[in-house]
């Protein structure tokens, strides 16, 4: 599996699952736009994949509850590049606390923010590149607390607002983009472990029936759902809890 003629771009790269994405899609030869809210953390990510000997990848600052960021972003991309194949939103901030009075007003504000209207505006401002490219797709990590009747998270309501408004927007995109040739895949996954991609514990993860969903197997999913014919719209990846 070979992604040598894929633009991919990925939203909060800078640290943990996006960076494990961005890591992966590099190595798998995608030239990728990564983005984070810092400049800095972009960066970091960045030369990391420089270092491995990959030299397709750029770094920007976004910060998904700025729309003039995000429209800065997209613009940034489009002077490097006329479509995107692959635009996975990744960004959301996580507020964790069952308490619905645990947290600032502020702290809602930004988790529903970066998670619900930084997603659509996301797709927004980089759907003309998408509709540019023969092979679009838009991947959007939601999580199983976007689910309906999903409880077992200690995460905040906020968060779980934030998810569920993802939940029903790539819904309906899937359907209103269908004829357009994109494909609309969101993924449900439970909390997960995400190991390191340049470790060797990124190999010997254990990744049996016992236990935890692994970043490994979200890479996977994602890159299944990808490359398959484009009459195969996969909508959705939903996960067991253990």
């Amino acid at each position: 599996m070979r992604f040598d003629n894929h633009r991919v771009v990925i939203t909060a790269a800078g640290r943990d699952f996006g960076r494990t994405l961005a890591i992966r899609f590099a190595d798998l030869g995608a030239e990728v736009f990564l983005s984070a809210r810092s400049l800095a953390a972009a960066e970091r990510v960045r030369d990391e994949i420089r270092d491995r000997g990959h030299r397709r990848v750029h770094a920007y600052a976004c910060d998904l509850t700025d729309p003039a960021s995000i429209r800065d972003f997209a613009s940034n991309v489009s002077r490097h590049t006329d479509h995107v194949d692959i635009l996975i939103n990744n960004g959301s901030r996580y507020l964790e606390g069952p308490d619905l009075q645990s947290v600032s007003d502020a702290d809602v504000v930004d988790t529903i923010a970066s998670g619900a209207t930084g997603t659509v505006l996301t797709v927004k401002n980089f759907l003309p590149l998408l509709l540019n490219s023969d092979k679009p797709d838009v991947v959007t990590m939601v999580s199983a607390c976007g689910t309906a009747g999903h409880h077992r998270s200690d995460a905040h309501d906020a968060f779980y607002a934030a998810k569920s408004a993802q939940a029903g927007f790539t819904e309906i995109l899937s359907k209103r983009l269908r004829p357009k040739g994109v494909r609309v895949i969101s993924l449900y996954p439970p909390d997960f472990d995400n190991a390191d991609p340049l470790t060797e514990e990124w190999k010997s993860t254990s990744r049996e029936a016992k236990d935890d969903l692994t970043a490994q197997s979200l890479v996977e999913c994602i890159f299944f759902a990808v490359t398959q014919p484009r009459d195969c719209f996969i909508k959705a990846f939903h996960f067991e809890q253990v």
